[in-house]
């Protein structure tokens, strides 16, 4: 059933009650997650990109000019879950990051966004900003649900 436009979680996953407005809010959540990842990862598909590779070029992004080490990247990223190494492995083959081995330390691997990483992360966040459309909240209820999450994981 809709409400103001709106598909209840009820009837996303045709489940009429929860035990509790707490089990029922994190239903939603995990299936709202799992909604808003398929639709970024087809977005990042169409740039050859995955989720996770994305969020790599994005971290790079922001450190550049300067590079970053894999540990920054392991620890900056979304998906904690992810093999920073391996998702740079990938990236390289695709020449969009560049890998510089410490002098100093042939443990530490420095790694930086090319300018054809950056060409790329710039379209698909264009792109990917586009979803942001979906989200059929406003800036103060985007606001009041980031405080939530927050609250959530304290």
């Amino acid at each position: 059933m809709r409400y103001q436009g709106v598909v209840r979680i009820e009837d996303e996953i045709k489940q009429k009650s929860f035990k509790s407005k707490k089990e029922k809010a994190l239903v939603n959540l995990v299936f709202t997650y799992n909604w808003i990842k398929e639709k970024r990862s087809k977005t990042y598909k169409e740039f050859g990109l995955s989720s996770q590779q994305f969020n790599i070029l994005r971290i790079l992004r922001g450190q550049h000019p300067n590079a970053a080490s894999v540990k920054l990247l392991t620890e900056r990223m979304l998906d904690k879950m992810s093999n920073a190494s391996r998702l740079v492995d990938k990236l390289l083959e695709k020449e969009l990051v560049d890998r510089h081995y410490c002098p100093n330390d042939r443990r530490q691997v420095d790694v930086l966004i090319t300018k054809k990483g950056l060409n790329l992360i710039n379209a698909a966040s264009i792109k990917g900003d586009e979803l942001l459309k979906d989200f059929a909240i406003t800036e103060t209820e985007a606001a009041t649900l980031s405080a939530i999450l927050d609250k959530i994981r304290d």
